[in-house]
Parts: structure tokens; C-alpha cells; sequence
């Protein structure tokens, strides 16, 4: 027997080539695949010792040398109580379970499957995560292989089906049926006019890195996912591609607070705006706006003004600021400002414990 015609390639076969046609045929014959079929097994042992033989130096020089399959020590192979995780023979030889991840593979190659999603995170500023804007970055995902256009196979001078060995069928035997199907790798012409495409190796894509730019909305909160279509991995056998997902983490102000699309912000006050009333100067998102401090104010009061908290996408309107007055004392610098304090103190020193006297 001739082991090159069993293996179905040519006698000036690299390695690659061999172990590729010899996964192809052990996902046929396999005695795994096939249980109780003796003639897939009796096949097996041939592909398998043609398989040993071609791939080793040594042994396909004494082959070549010989030209007979005799002149080679046969190794021994055994079927029952077979290993999935084992190697047929050898550290080398391609495992079972290799073989049967092919063959989970094949069907998701053949037709179309969607790309999957990416996540990127990125941090803004508070002011940018208000206003909202345009944001660069960089993506790397993959994308079609340009060599082959996303094909995973180039066109080459035609050549004889590996497959099928030139016959344009595949036979497979159950018991004393044999059944006959076209040749799925050459459709059935039993020639070959493409390769695998040796830029992806025939997983039709390959990584790139592209730059976008995105838009923010005003408005975004801490842990905000944007989605942007169709820039995650691209799909197989002409699917769509996923999406990318981009988690904002917003920056903390030193100043306003957020819970929802209110913004919370402390006023100093001193003692006498309090309690005369006063119009103080209090920051905004827009840049300075005065409250009104009404007379005696409490410290702890809080104060609204509206629609001018954080941007809302989902109810079309702005949130409002909230401003917190809290009550300053000042720095008693001479004997005139304590005086006075003290006068201030006999005055009112009853209206202050009034509350107190209630409870």
C-alpha cells in the first residue's frame, strides 16, 4: 500500500500538509466515530501508520528509500477504552480531542455567525460627563483578512481534491452499506482550485486596530454604557459584526455632588448674611449664578434652583441644583467684633434655647 495515495497528497508534502490530511481522514474513520464499523477501523489503522511513518524524517526517508510499507516497524494501535484527552501515538500526534473540535468547528464556518462584542472602558472629566463632546479613541478588533477579503481561501492553479483523491465522492460504509455523497471540499468536481489563505490561515480574519471618535451626550453618569454598532469583532461566513461597548467612569467634583440629575452643592454663609439676608455668589455648570439668602436663615437650609442640575436624556430636561447653606463664624480679629458678638448674644440668648424648651 502506498501511504502517500492513503493520506490522499502528494509525495513533495510538507509536515503541514500531512498532519492536515491526516485530521481530515481520523475525523472519517475514527473507531470513536464509527463504533462497531470494521471497516473504518481496518481503514483507520492504515491512515494512522501512514500518518506515523510520513511524519517522521527518518522513517519517510527509509520509506522513500524502500518504497514499501514493509521495510517500516508498524506501531501497534488499540481502540477499546480509547482516551479523548490521549494522543493516537506519540507526544506529537494530533489528539481525539482536537479532532472532535474540528468537527464542532465546521458547521460554525459554514455559515454566517455573528461577531462578538467588545468592552473598552474610558474615564472623563465631571465637566465633560455634563456638557458631553467628541472623545478619540483607539480599537483593536478583528476584522476581515485583506488578503483574502474575508474568504479564508485564495484561488491557486487547480490541482487534485486531497479530499476525496481526485474522485469527486466520499464513501462511508455502515455494516455492509455503502453510501456515497459529494465531495463538500471540492464540491464534487474532485479538483481543487484554492488554498488556505496562509496570511489568516483560513480563519478569514485577522486583528487590526482602527481609531473612532465618540460622541458623549450631555449628562452621562458614573457607569454609563454606550453602545456603538457594528465596531466589535467581525462576524464569520459573512455575519454581522458585534458591537463595541464603552463603560464611562466619571471623574468626582471637588464641589458638586450627583444623585440622579440633581446636583448637590455646600454654600458658605457667614453669621450676618444669615440672619440679615443676603444675595451670595454660588457656582453652576454655567459659570457663577447669586441666590437669594432670605433673613434669618438656618444653617443646614437647603435651597432649589431649577434646572440647573445635571442634563437628562431620559426625561428631556435638566435636573435641579441643590445648594446646602452652612453657617461660617468669623475670625474674631479685635476687641470691637467680640463686644459686639457679646451684645448680640444678650439680645437673642432666649430665642435661641426656645426650641429646646419645647422638648
Amino acid at each position: 500500500m502506498d501511504f502517500y495515495i492513503i493520506l490522499g497528497v502528494e509525495r513533495a508534502a510538507n509536515v503541514s500538509d500531512i498532519k492536515r490530511a491526516y485530521k481530515r481522514l481520523a475525523r472519517r474513520f475514527h473507531p470513536d466515530i464509527n463504533p462497531g464499523d470494521r471497516m473504518a477501523a481496518a481503514q483507520f489503522r492504515q491512515i494512522a501508520e501512514a500518518y506515523e511513518t510520513l511524519s517522521d524524517p527518518d522513517r519517510r526517508r527509509q520509506y522513500d528509500a524502500r518504497g514499501h510499507a514493509s521495510s517500516v516497524e508498524p506501531p501497534t494501535y488499540g481502540f477499546e477504552g480509547f482516551d479523548f484527552s490521549a494522543s493516537v501515538s506519540g507526544a506529537s500526534a494530533p489528539t481525539f480531542g482536537d479532532l472532535f473540535a474540528d468537527v464542532i468547528r465546521q458547521p460554525a464556518e459554514g455559515g454566517p455567525t455573528r461577531g462578538a462584542d467588545l468592552h473598552q472602558a474610558i474615564d472623563v472629566s465631571f465637566e465633560d460627563a455634563m456638557h458631553g463632546g467628541q472623545r478619540p479613541l483607539t480599537v483593536t478588533r478583528l476584522e476581515r483578512c485583506r488578503a483574502c477579503h474575508g474568504l479564508g481561501r485564495l484561488h491557486v492553479a487547480e490541482s487534485r481534491c486531497t479530499s476525496c483523491h481526485g474522485t469527486g465522492v466520499l464513501k462511508s460504509a455502515r455494516g455492509h452499506m455503502v453510501f456515497s455523497r459529494p465531495c463538500g471540499q471540492c464540491g464534487g468536481a474532485g479538483r481543487e482550485r484554492q488554498t488556505v489563505c496562509p496570511a489568516c490561515d483560513g480563519q478569514q480574519v485577522e486583528t487590526q486596530t482602527e481609531p473612532l471618535t465618540l460622541d458623549l451626550p450631555g449628562g452621562l453618569a458614573d457607569g454609563t454604557r454606550i453602545r456603538v454598532p457594528g465596531k466589535g469583532h467581525v462576524g464569520r461566513g459573512g455575519g454581522e459584526s458585534g458591537d463595541l461597548y464603552i463603560t464611562v467612569h466619571v471623574q468626582p467634583h471637588p464641589l458638586f455632588r450627583r444623585e440622579g440629575d440633581d446636583l448637590h452643592l455646600v454654600v458658605p454663609v457667614a453669621v450676618h448674611e444669615a440672619a440679615l439676608g443676603a444675595r451670595v455668589e454660588v457656582p453652576t455648570l454655567e459659570g457663577p449664578a447669586r441666590l437669594r439668602v432670605p433673613p434669618g436663615t438656618q444653617s443646614g437650609q437647603r435651597f432649589r434652583m431649577r434646572e440647573r442640575g445635571a442634563p437628562s436624556n431620559r426625561q428631556g430636561r435638566r435636573g435641579d441644583l441643590i445648594i446646602e447653606v452652612r453657617l461660617v463664624l468669623p475670625a474674631l480679629l479685635d476687641e470691637r467684633s467680640k463686644e459686639l458678638l457679646r451684645e448680640f448674644g444678650k439680645i437673642n440668648s432666649e430665642d435661641v434655647r426656645k426650641e429646646l424648651a419645647k422638648h
